[in-house]
């Protein structure tokens, strides 16, 4: 039996997203009061629980636009019993712990391709790593956050009243970009199948414009790059693959100021030569919607 074939015939691959924040908070921070995500050198962060969170919804939401065009152009098309969420918001504990292994494998999807830790007491399910792993999304420069005050009509005469002083805190601008990874090995034991893999790059695109909020009402995935390798082994360097591809400030543009528009960036439009006959080639799942 071939390697591929014992991993549902999914590749080995990685993944570069390719991320542009104006005004908005791509990923609030709990820790300090929703601020947008930073590090101490100033650089901002979106987490990898953020970005899966955006694609569980998509696919919770049946009723919705993106399901029924992505569902739809699957031959034939996916079926919803099979393409359930595990970390939903509305999921009965007591429920799931009465499925068996196969019957959680065959029903979530999340599940399949991102792992799960259903830890609670009374399941029966091990813990499994993912197939798809997404990595810290981390801006390029540094990001300049804004802090204003958030307002509401005053309530019978209080003017103070429905205030929330600095409550609507933005980043002014920022290009952050986000490698994740398909790890085949991983598919052996969490049923993940290559249908699986196709529907998350299908949902990618769609990401950021269809859960948008007051908050995060200008983010957009400018490239999502996918690269498949030439076997489920893997057959060049991540790190390579990655760093072909990362963004850079423009000569004459400090890299160490926050960046004003995406006009200040360098932005590879391919791998370099020497690895293009290690891989397949890349694509732009953003030109692919």
């Amino acid at each position: 039996m071939s390697t591929e074939s014992k991993t549902n015939g999914i590749m080995r691959a990685t993944g570069l997203l390719i991320i542009e924040v104006i005004n908005s908070n791509p990923n609030g921070d709990p820790d300090r009061e929703s601020d947008p995500r930073q590090r101490p050198d100033g650089c901002g962060e979106i987490s990898p629980v953020s970005f899966k969170r955006k694609l569980r919804d998509l696919v919770e939401n049946k009723n919705g636009p993106v399901w029924k065009k992505v569902m739809g152009s699957f031959q034939p098309a996916l079926l919803d019993k099979e393409f359930d969420i595990l970390e939903s918001r509305e999921r009965q504990r007591e429920d799931i712990n009465k499925l068996n292994e196969e019957q959680f494998k065959n029903r979530f999807w999340d599940g399949r391709v991102f792992g799960n830790t259903w830890l609670e007491k009374g399941g029966g399910f091990p813990v499994k790593t993912g197939v798809a792993q997404f990595g810290m999304g981390i801006s390029i420069a540094p990001i300049r956050i804004e802090r204003h005050t958030t307002t509401n009509p005053p309530v019978q005469g209080d003017k103070t009243a429905g205030m929330a002083p600095l409550a609507y805190r933005i980043v002014e601008h920022g290009v952050y970009c986000m490698p994740f990874f398909i790890n085949p090995t991983a598919a052996t034991k969490s049923g993940c199948t290559q249908k699986d893999i196709d529907l998350l790059l299908k949902l990618i695109p769609y990401a950021y414009p269809h859960t948008a909020s007051y908050i995060r009402p200008f983010v957009e995935i400018r490239h999502a790059w996918y690269i498949e390798h030439k076997s489920a082994l893997g057959s060049c360097s991540d790190f390579a693959l990655i760093s072909t591809l990362m963004p850079k400030k423009k000569k004459g543009y400090d890299p160490e100021k926050p960046s004003k528009s995406w006009e200040e960036y360098d932005v590879p439009p391919d791998l370099h030569k020497d690895l293009k006959s290690k891989v397949a080639p890349p694509r732009d799942l953003m030109m692919e919607q």
